[in-house]
């Protein structure tokens, strides 16, 4: 879909825009405090970036890129200040751990969030689940498979939406690369995501960028999701191609449509 870039700074100036009191609290552990293993203790940690002078606002829990082998918990400038609370979050990595492992992290991670953000203001029912590349995969094995969160007690089908961005839709090309398979040949099994497409999903937001600049088949991964969520039933399935952006450059973009997106589909407050 043709999107234009200069809507996307309007919405962001003038929609979204609002100037509230910002807390952050750095580095908190979202697993049991009686963990043994020391991998888990140390990456399993996230931030909560919150406004203290509003409740109820929509939290978003953001996952970072990586390839599922690198990266480290981030706020984008762009989501800052705009009456949300982000929580970024740190998971084990390949090849230190192998799947699903950094799935069920992300799990916990969105379960933490959901059992403990009205301790800061927000909403249990408020929580949307975003994140780049190898975060926009783990959004939707969280959001699409719900036995990782049921695991938990939490039902996926309450999160208020899935904004992942650049996300596989296959199998991840690490998990294919763990099991010695060649990391261009895509598979689909219990680990891609379009293998978990279900009705009855929360609202999802799938973003690629230009399908001529992106990784290898990401816009079409996405496209093919899309194709089955809406057969399957889903109305509010919604695919962006951000055109002339590659796979890194579409990120901070990203961001405003993701807003535009909590706008329209956080709970509304009395």
């Amino acid at each position: 879909m043709k999107n234009s870039i200069i809507l996307l700074f309007l919405l962001s100036v003038f929609s979204l825009n609002a100037q509230n009191r910002y807390e952050f609290k750095q580095d908190i552990s979202y697993i049991e405090q009686s963990e043994k293993d020391e991998y888990r203790r140390e990456r399993c940690k996230l931030d909560v970036y919150y406004p203290t002078d509003i409740k109820d606002y929509p939290t978003v829990v953001w996952f970072h890129g990586g390839g599922l082998e690198g990266g480290s918990k981030h706020i984008f400038d762009e989501l800052k200040n705009k009456g949300i609370a982000i929580v970024p979050v740190n998971y084990r990595l390949s090849p230190k751990a192998t799947h699903p492992a950094y799935i069920e992290d992300a799990a916990e991670a969105v379960a933490w969030v959901s059992k403990n953000i009205e301790d800061y203001g927000g909403r249990a029912d408020n929580i949307f689940v975003a994140g780049h590349s190898a975060g926009g995969y783990l959004t939707l094995m969280v959001g699409l498979d719900k036995t990782y969160l049921a695991k938990y007690g939490v039902d996926a089908d309450q999160l208020k939406g899935l904004i992942p961005i650049s996300g596989q839709t296959n199998t991840h090309y690490t998990i294919r690369k763990e099991r010695g398979l060649p990391m261009d040949i895509p598979i689909v099994d219990k680990y891609a995501p379009l293998n978990c497409a279900r009705k009855d999903i929360p609202p999802t937001l799938l973003i690629t960028g230009d399908r001529h600049l992106e990784m290898t088949a990401r816009y079409e991964e996405n496209l093919h999701l899309e194709a089955i969520l809406k057969a399957l039933g889903n109305k509010n399935v919604k695919l962006y191609e951000l055109q002339g952006f590659d796979h890194g450059s579409m990120a901070i973009p990203s961001c405003f449509l993701l807003l535009e997106w909590v706008e329209k589909y956080k709970k509304k407050t009395e």
